[in-house]
């Protein structure tokens, strides 16, 4: 496999991650790997995969500066596109535009999902609200970055 550390800056270079490879954080109680970003050569597309634990849901939130696409990998639940809820399955694809209000309950099990938000921003969110794996996850962490009025994407 390519090893992507050894590409120059600003040249793109593909590669290839096993399921469990990537940058692993928890969040939630749940795993998110984030697979494509700067990073890691792509300067227009982040992409992950995110597991979200029975009960816990993803908040109702929207993206001000970018647009996002789940597909769904594992489990079932319901997703709330702008106050519309829309029962979601294995298999299933949601768009959503920036500026939409948008939220997933799962209360009877596990979802897990594959997310890719363009432009690029969803990855640091992510950093800044979770935790690495070993680490007890950070609320003032979080706090700040709300509090701070960042404009780093997605805006939450």
């Amino acid at each position: 496999m390519p090893n992507i550390a050894d590409a120059p800056r600003g040249e793109a270079r593909g590669y290839v991650l096993g399921t469990a490879e990537g940058e692993r954080l928890i969040n939630r109680g749940g795993d998110v790997f984030i697979k494509v970003d700067p990073g890691r050569g792509s300067q227009t597309v982040s992409l992950g995969t995110q597991q979200v634990p029975p009960g816990v849901g993803i908040p109702r939130h929207r993206h001000a500066y970018m647009d996002e696409f789940i597909y769904v990998l594992e489990g079932s639940g319901t997703f709330v596109l702008d106050d519309e809820p829309y029962p979601i399955e294995k298999g299933g694809t949601i768009f959503i535009p920036k500026g939409s209000w948008h939220a997933l309950e799962n209360p009877g099990g596990e979802v897990v999902i594959l997310w890719a938000v363009s432009p690029t921003g969803q990855e640091e969110f992510f950093r800044a609200i979770s935790s690495r794996p070993g680490n007890r996850r950070n609320i003032l962490r979080l706090n700040k970055h709300l509090r701070s009025g960042s404009r780093s994407k997605p805006t939450n």
